[in-house]
């Protein structure tokens, strides 16, 4: 009993001292997973050299009239051996200095033979400042006054004097068509600087003089001015101050109403479709000297002719509105920028209808004119119904010669100066009958 109680104590007391010197010796002795993966793949190098990889050979097929297949299947068969990794320990520094050295010889290597084609890289990515020559000049402003749209407003502007029912005035006409040319180049020239950032990120503006930095945009500035300042001038002092203050409102409205709106509401549209209707009314009061039922169809027209023209284009370029942060009807409302098309199209008819009788054209210009609207307005009713690119585009390029067809054919069909000053007449005379019948 006494041999077993003083083994009891003794087993106790050694047990805490025999668990420490045991974690010890493990401490010592431990072998990590990345240790145990190196001594594995020494031994299998040291121990069986002969270890290859072969690639599994192909059964020979049939001769292929091809040298480069017969060639890869021959490459294909080369063996090759895994080169033994020494289990000594290099020191950091010396195997950061012999990958060093690999690299440099491999760099020298390969510089000789890429050495011309960098240097032609480098060259063309290093940033050169554009000069501007005078050759190139005349084009650059006429992108940056977008001379075609110009254009639509001159001819437009020129349309609302032709129907203006006045004798017609050749120094007049070219002294409001010059004006109002003036104008809309300094608007599109105003519209383009301030619109650099946003038409920067649209595939259809990106190549546009100011994104490009092929002018400044002081320059910019500058052309604006010269352009706005004489043009609103010749239409107040050479053509007549009404004609004069509807040029410098639509320069106001287009600069800095509806260029902002287009970041804001799709409200923009309505307003740009204000704008693109003053120049035919220009062209009226510059005839006239005075705002008439006329002039009001002819804005009416204009403004309607407007929406199906536009939003058939924005349909197609939904994508680049939205990148450039542009909030347009086909974009945010795409089903209310189908309606809208199509309720224009059909104001056309409705518009044309009216000319006759506010006295404008003859009852011939409704007869003629109903084809080309219903077809404007089938066309508009399919881009409504199927909602997709072919029908957007053939709404837009319908209303590329709708428009000049329309305006010709209702210059065809107006009444002239003579029947109008015919039928004046006469009623002058006859309210002057009556007066002599009135008096004893």
């Amino acid at each position: 009993g006494l041999f077993v109680w003083h083994l009891k104590n003794t087993g106790i007391r050694q047990v805490p001292c025999q668990f420490v010197h045991l974690c010890r010796a493990a401490n010592d002795r431990l072998i990590t997973f990345q240790y145990f993966n190196f001594l594995k793949r020494m031994y299998v190098t040291q121990y069986n050299k002969d270890l290859s990889q072969r690639a599994k050979p192909k059964s020979d097929s049939v001769a292929s009239p091809f040298c480069e297949l017969q060639q890869l299947d021959q490459d294909k068969k080369v063996i090759h051996k895994i080169s033994p990794i020494s289990p000594v320990h290099q020191p950091l520094s010396e195997t950061i200095s012999r990958n060093e050295l690999r690299e440099m010889a491999s760099a020298a290597e390969t510089e000789d033979s890429v050495a011309p084609v960098r240097a032609e890289s480098k060259e063309d990515r290093q940033w050169k400042e554009m000069k501007l020559r005078l050759d190139d000049l005349p084009g650059i402003l006429a992108r940056l006054s977008k001379i075609k749209l110009t254009a639509l407003v001159v001819s437009t502007t020129s349309a609302g004097f032709a129907m203006a029912p006045v004798p017609f005035d050749l120094t007049c006409f070219l002294l409001a068509s010059l004006g109002t040319g003036l104008a809309s180049c300094a608007a599109n020239s105003i519209n383009q600087f301030f619109e650099v950032p946003f038409d920067s990120n649209m595939n259809r503006t990106k190549n546009r003089p100011l994104v490009r930095g092929q002018i400044s945009p002081l320059l910019a500035v500058c052309f604006a001015a010269s352009c706005g300042v004489p043009g609103i001038a010749l239409l107040t002092l050479g053509v007549n101050p009404l004609t004069g203050a509807l040029g410098a409102f639509n320069i106001f409205l287009y600069t800095c109403c509806y260029t902002p709106m287009k970041r804001m509401s799709i409200a923009n549209t309505w307003v740009g479709a204000v704008v693109g209707a003053i120049p035919p009314v220009m062209g009226w009061t510059a005839a006239t000297g005075s705002l008439d039922a006329g002039a009001l169809l002819l804005g009416g027209i204009l403004y309607s002719w407007q929406f199906p023209h536009f939003n058939a284009l924005s349909w197609g370029l939904r994508e680049d509105y939205s990148r450039g942060g542009y909030c347009m009807m086909s974009v945010t409302h795409p089903g209310l920028c189908r309606r809208v098309a199509l309720r224009h199209c059909l104001a056309l008819i409705g518009l044309s209808t009216a000319a006759p009788v506010l006295d404008v054209t003859t009852w011939t210009f409704p007869v003629i004119s109903l084809p080309l609207n219903l077809y404007i307005s089938y066309l508009a009713f399919r881009f409504y119904r199927d909602a997709d690119r072919s029908s957007s585009r053939k709404l837009f390029f319908c209303s590329l010669w709708h428009l000049p067809m329309l305006l010709l054919v209702m210059f065809t069909c107006k009444k002239s100066f003579l029947e109008k000053e015919g039928k004046d007449d006469l009623l002058g005379g006859n309210h002057g009958r009556a007066l002599e019948i009135g008096l004893p």
